[in-house]
């Protein structure tokens, strides 16, 4: 591969790095921000999912804007909004001020979410498709980790520590901002408006195998003039069906219940009698994991396939999750609750956090990418802020640690109907052109 591949890799990654840091960043400042805005139960869910409501909208309408002025166009936009949030955040002195910033931060995730391993799988070779499209992932888990990091190390400088944590996340929007000004626009999108000269252009600079213009002729077919307006094809035969499928992933993948760990695991670690201290520590060691077992992945994604890693990964999740939702029941807090969340990390990490991003830019056919995604990534961000802002509640409602247990357990169920799921509906796709995957789509029953 040509260096320019692992460049532009590298700079559309770095929106996966933003959205792990932003998503993560507020474990450790919640106990500080919510003593600080005075908030009760349901305005803490309002202040934590208050970001995933924007993330639900950043990803319902990048579709269509990152078809009509290109995925590196409005990449620059979110990297924009990543960085004034970051500010805003952290200089807010009421909760409505917050809010909104957050909501801005929130808009800039579900686009990144969308358009940066939408971006990642249209330039890469489809040898290391794979493996290029999960550095995605890596960098969210990177930013996650290093979010958790930031937080531990701010912990003791004063009563404004919530402060600088949030705002220390304008480092890296500024890093990607500049950065995105160096990149080349997507060949495919390129062909989708008519600009042949770049894509072919575009496609020899990254290496693409093989007979550069064979490449460029299979794009050119799959875009088909019938299926332009994709808002009307989306829900016609043989794509609907796709569309409901990339739904239920999005939905299955927040029903194992990753992201409550990820906002609230210092409040979780808290209910099991860990100090505010050890358990922001206990997150640095999940963020950890996260990271290790994503680097797993990455060797593994191109060699085994996304479905069985699909497949393995909710066996292990289901395992974890039940035993850690029988301990907390029984309000037996000890070291396993630790041990079983850092499991369930790990089997997350190598399975659907690495696979989801992937999954997502591979199953829908290049004329309906960009919505499909969209569509998918909203039903990830949708159930993700029903459950972020349902979670405290929910606790709240219930004595001691009880609610968490139920949901929980809620969890252990959800995660082990979506193996059935998998099993049934997707198709292995490692090795394959998107053109390719496209007509093995439409030879299924899928149609």
């Amino acid at each position: 591969m040509k260096i320019k591949i692992f460049f532009y890799t590298f700079v559309a990654a770095l929106g996966g790095l933003l959205f792990g840091y932003d998503t993560a960043v507020i474990n450790g400042a919640l106990p500080f921000f919510t003593e600080y805005f005075q908030l009760t139960p349901s305005m803490q869910g309002w202040a934590v999912s208050s970001a995933l409501i924007g993330c639900i909208l950043g990803a319902f309408f990048i579709g269509k804007l990152g078809d009509q002025f290109g995925r590196r166009n409005m990449l620059r936009i979110m990297a924009l909004f990543f960085l004034v949030s970051a500010l805003g955040s952290g200089l807010a002195n009421n909760l409505n001020a917050f809010v909104i910033y957050r909501l801005l931060g929130g808009i800039a995730i579900g686009g990144a979410s969308v358009l940066s391993p939408m971006y990642i799988t249209e330039i890469a070779p489809p040898k290391y498709r794979g493996r290029l499209t999960i550095t995605f992932q890596l960098s969210i888990v990177l930013g996650i980790l290093v979010a958790f990091f930031a937080d531990y190390l701010l912990l003791d400088i004063g009563k404004n520590n919530w402060r600088w944590m949030f705002a220390s996340e304008s480092i890296p929007a500024l890093l990607f901002l500049i950065l995105l000004f160096f990149v080349s626009r997507s060949p495919r999108w390129l062909i989708a408006k008519e600009r042949h000269d770049e894509a072919l252009l575009v496609l020899k600079s990254v290496g693409n195998e093989g007979d550069v213009q064979i490449t460029y002729n299979e794009i050119k077919e799959s875009i088909k003039a019938d299926a332009i307006d994709a808002s009307k094809t989306l829900w016609r035969k043989p794509y609907f069906k796709l569309v409901v499928i990339g739904i239920l992933v999005g939905m299955f993948n927040q029903f194992t219940g990753i992201n409550i760990v990820m906002y609230y695991a210092t409040d979780i670690f808290r209910m099991a009698g860990f100090s505010t201290e050890s358990a922001i520590g206990q997150t640095v060691l999940i963020g950890l994991t996260n990271l290790i077992f994503t680097l797993i992945a990455m060797q593994l994604i191109d060699r085994i396939g996304r479905k069985r890693l699909l497949l393995i990964g909710s066996i292990g999740m289901t395992l974890f999750l039940g035993i850690f939702t029988f301990f907390f029941l029984k309000a037996e807090m000890s070291v396993v609750l630790v041990v079983c969340l850092i499991g369930f990390v790990a089997f997350f990490a190598a399975s659907q956090g690495a696979v989801i991003w992937v999954l997502f830019s591979e199953m829908f056919p290049n004329n309906i990418r960009s919505r499909g995604v969209a569509i998918g990534t909203f039903s990830h961000w949708f159930f993700n802020g029903l459950t972020s802002f349902l979670f405290p509640i929910i606790v709240g409602a219930f004595s001691g640690s009880t609610g968490a247990g139920y949901i929980f357990a809620f969890y252990t169920v959800a995660t082990l109907i979506s193996y059935f799921f998998y099993k049934k509906y997707l198709i292995e796709t490692k090795g394959k052109s998107l053109e390719q995957i496209e007509k093995e789509l439409f030879k299924t029953d899928i149609e």
